[in-house]
C-alpha cells in the first residue's frame, strides 16, 4: 500500500508557511489547506480580528477544537499539503516541515503582506512595524500557553520535524526554501515505500 502523501508546514508567523505550501502544491499536484485562512474565516465570521478570536481562545478551547477536528479530518486524505501550527501533531505520518524566522524580518513581512492579501485585510490590522511586532509576539505567546495547556506540546521545538528551515537568511528565498521542501519530501517518499 502506497502512504499517504501529505506535507504539514509549521513555522513562526511571517516565516512564508502558505507561500511555501502554495508553490509547492502547485509543483506536485497537491491540495493545499491553510488553517490560517480558515483561523480568518472564523475570526471574520464573529466579527473580531485575529488577535481577538486567539484571545477568545485562551479561555474557550471550542475554537481551537474546531479547527483541530478540521486537521484530524484533514489526516485520512492523500496528496495534500497543510500550513498549519498542529498538523505536525495530528498527522504524524506527515512529511513535517519548520519554517523559522527572525521576528523583525517577519514584522516588516507581515505589514508588507497586509497590504495586499484579501484574507489578511479583514481580520489583522496594524499600522507600523512596531505594532506588528507587538501582536506577533502577543499571539506567539497566546499559542505557547494554548497549545501547552491544551495537548502539552510546544510547537515550536525543531525535533518534531524533519526539516528546519530558516526563511529569514538571504540565501533562503521563496523559491530556494520550496525546492528544499520538495526534495526532501521526496526522499521521505522514497524510504517510506
Amino acid at each position: 500500500m502506497e502512504p499517504k502523501k501529505i506535507i504539514t508546514i509549521a513555522g513562526k508567523l511571517g516565516s512564508g508557511k502558505s507561500s511555501a505550501a502554495k508553490k509547492v502544491a502547485k509543483l506536485l499536484n497537491l491540495t493545499h489547506f491553510s488553517s490560517g485562512d480558515f483561523l480568518r474565516g472564523i475570526a471574520t465570521e464573529r466579527g473580531l480580528s485575529i488577535q481577538e478570536l486567539v484571545k477568545q481562545a485562551e479561555s474557550n478551547p471550542e475554537i481551537d477544537k474546531q479547527i483541530d477536528d478540521v486537521l484530524k479530518n484533514k489526516g485520512g486524505e492523500s496528496n495534500l499539503i497543510i500550513d498549519s501550527r498542529l498538523a505536525f501533531h495530528w498527522i504524524p505520518e506527515s512529511y513535517k516541515v519548520y519554517l523559522e524566522i527572525d521576528p523583525d524580518v517577519a514584522a516588516v513581512r507581515m505589514l508588507m503582506d497586509l497590504e495586499t492579501n484579501e484574507s489578511r485585510l479583514k481580520s489583522e490590522h496594524a499600522k507600523n512595524i512596531e505594532e506588528m511586532k507587538a501582536k506577533m509576539q502577543s499571539r506567539y505567546q497566546s499559542d505557547i500557553k494554548r497549545y501547552k495547556s491544551l495537548y502539552n506540546i510546544d510547537h515550536t521545538d525543531h525535533k518534531h520535524f524533519d526539516l528546519v528551515i530558516d526563511t529569514g537568511l538571504p540565501e533562503n528565498d521563496l523559491d530556494t526554501v520550496v525546492q528544499k521542501i520538495v526534495q526532501g519530501f521526496l526522499e521521505h517518499c522514497k524510504k517510506a515505500t
